[in-house]
C-alpha cells in the first residue's frame, strides 16, 4: 500500500470517496476469542449465570454492531448490510469461547469494519454478562481472516 486512502492531500482525515467504484458483491469474515476460567466457561454452558444466556445475547450484540458500525468508526461508510451472521463456539481445551462474524453487502466498499465490529462488540458483550463471576477473562486475537470481491479481490489470512 503506498499512501493511507482516509487522508486527504495535506493530510487531514477525511472519508475516502468511493462514488466512483462500481457495486459488487463484498464479504469478510472476522474471529475473535474470549480466554476464562473452566469454572466460568461451565456457567455459561449451563446457562447459570444471573444475566441470562450468554452465547445468545452476544450473537445479537455482534449482529447489531454490525449494523451501526458507521455510527462508531468515524470515517466508516453506512452500508446496506445483506447478511450477518455472528456464530460463537466453545474451545473447551482452552477455555474460551470462538467468536466469528461473517458480513455480506453488494456496494462500493468492503465490509472488513461491520465483521471486526461484530466479533468486538460480542467479545464485549460475554465479558459484561460474566464479570460478576472473573474479571480477569482476556478478549484476544480479534482479526480480518478473508474479504471477498472490490477492486483488491479476494484475501484469505488463514
Amino acid at each position: 500500500m503506498s499512501h493511507l486512502t482516509h487522508l486527504d492531500k495535506t493530510g487531514q482525515a477525511s472519508m475516502v470517496d468511493v462514488g466512483h467504484k462500481p457495486d459488487t458483491e463484498r464479504l469478510a469474515i472476522a474471529r475473535g476469542r474470549v480466554t476464562m476460567s473452566h469454572d466460568t466457561l461451565a456457567l455459561i454452558q449451563q446457562g447459570a449465570l444471573q444475566k441470562g444466556d450468554v452465547l445468545a445475547v452476544a450473537r445479537i450484540a455482534g449482529t447489531m454492531a454490525a449494523k451501526r458500525t458507521a455510527e462508531l468508526i468515524p470515517l466508516c461508510h453506512p452500508l446496506p448490510i445483506t447478511h450477518i451472521d455472528v456464530s460463537l463456539s466453545i474451545d473447551e481445551a482452552d477455555s474460551a469461547i470462538l467468536i466469528e462474524a461473517s458480513v455480506k453487502t453488494v456496494g462500493k466498499t468492503g465490509v472488513e469494519m461491520e465483521a471486526l465490529t461484530a466479533v468486538s462488540v460480542a467479545a464485549l458483550t460475554i465479558y459484561d454478562m460474566a464479570k460478576a463471576v472473573q474479571r480477569d477473562m482476556q478478549i484476544e486475537a480479534i482479526r480480518l481472516v478473508e474479504k471477498h470481491g472490490g477492486q483488491s479481490g479476494d484475501v484469505v489470512l488463514e
